[in-house]
């Protein structure tokens, strides 16, 4: 972030060259480092496991309720309340609609690679995670592009639903089908019992491509972004605020509503991380395609970046101190 912010300001030129690499609304650039970021994600999601989806259901319909009943919506109405009501004296109105279409992007896309991380740092259930994981990018695949047309509509934001739909297939179809075939590829071509192992052998040899892509991709979204974070720290904040709300809030519904109905913890935490983080990759990407590198759009999906990685640390943090207050299996 802080490398991206000084080069920037330094090197204002490059960055425009690179924000020249444009094709049908799509950056090149940062569509080729996002597919690097999300490549060995959807290799590790092993459609099998939808098999087990029946397996302690109180875990996943606390996910799906969440994810698609109430986030979308509520990190809407937000944007709403916060850039057209409690913000209105200090931002332009059409400042706000684009700040309101980037909260609503962040709101509709819910984690998928993070997860895993969040899901280890709490000790979950891997196997239950992986299927979490993957019901939810086959939700996407469908539930994504309507949810953010219909909001963008509530907001009266324009919808170019060409792009939308190229964004979607992009950044979540083409990547899920490559790691699929990859996936089954490497199970065929490894001993009966060694499908797994070659996968995980797979995936961790490209595991540094992906780590590239994610410092790269943080690098070129600050950079583009870096004269308005030094320049305007206050907009920064107003930003920061629904997203805060809305991370702690949404964590609150689905761990309290886990821990009513006595989930197990190691189903319990992971089910409610998955709702409050977010898919930032596909949520900057679309913004881009969307509203374009510099929009208002594109800044509020970076500050998301910027707000999620503390804020995901710090419940982590409390979800393992009230471990005891779950049953354990």
């Amino acid at each position: 972030m802080a490398a991206g912010i000084a080069l920037g300001n330094l090197a204002p030129g490059l960055f425009a060259v690179l924000a020249g690499f444009e094709y049908a609304s799509v950056n090149l650039v940062v569509a080729l480092l996002i597919w690097a970021m999300v490549y060995p994600m959807m290799v590790n999601v092993d459609f099998a496991s939808l098999s087990h989806i029946g397996e302690r259901p109180k875990g996943l319909i606390i996910t799906l309720v969440v994810n698609w009943l109430l986030k979308p919506f509520s990190m809407a109405a937000l944007g709403v309340l916060f850039f057209e009501i409690l913000f209105a004296d200090l931002i332009a109105p059409a400042d706000a609609q684009q700040y309101i279409a980037g909260l609503i992007l962040l709101g509709a896309a819910p984690c998928t690679a993070m997860v895993f991380v969040w899901s280890q740092l709490t000790r979950g259930d891997a196997t239950y995670t992986l299927v979490q994981v993957s019901v939810n990018d086959v939700i996407m695949i469908f539930a994504f592009a309507p949810i953010v047309a219909l909001l963008l509509g509530v907001t009266e934001i324009s919808v170019p639903w060409e792009t939308l739909l190229l964004s979607v297939g992009l950044y979540v179809l083409i990547p899920l089908i490559a790691g699929y075939l990859t996936r089954q590829s490497l199970m065929k071509r490894a001993p009966a019992k060694d499908g797994e192992a070659a996968v995980a052998g797979f995936v961790a040899r490209i595991k540094p491509f992906s780590v590239i892509g994610l410092l790269a991709t943080v690098v070129l979204l600050f950079g583009f972004q870096g004269n308005i974070i030094i320049e305007q720290p206050l907009l920064i904040l107003l930003i920061a605020a629904p997203l805060l709300i809305q991370s702690y809030g949404i964590f609150i519904i689905a761990y309290g509503a886990a821990w009513l109905w006595r989930v197990p913890f190691k189903v319990a935490a992971p089910c409610a991380l998955i709702g409050t983080s977010n898919f930032f990759e596909l949520a900057v990407a679309v913004a881009i395609s969307l509203f374009g590198l510099n929009s208002g759009a594109a800044l509020t999906t970076v500050v998301g970046v910027l707000v999620e990685v503390p804020v995901m640390l710090s419940l982590v943090a409390f979800a393992n101190r009230t471990r005891g207050a779950f049953p354990q299996e």
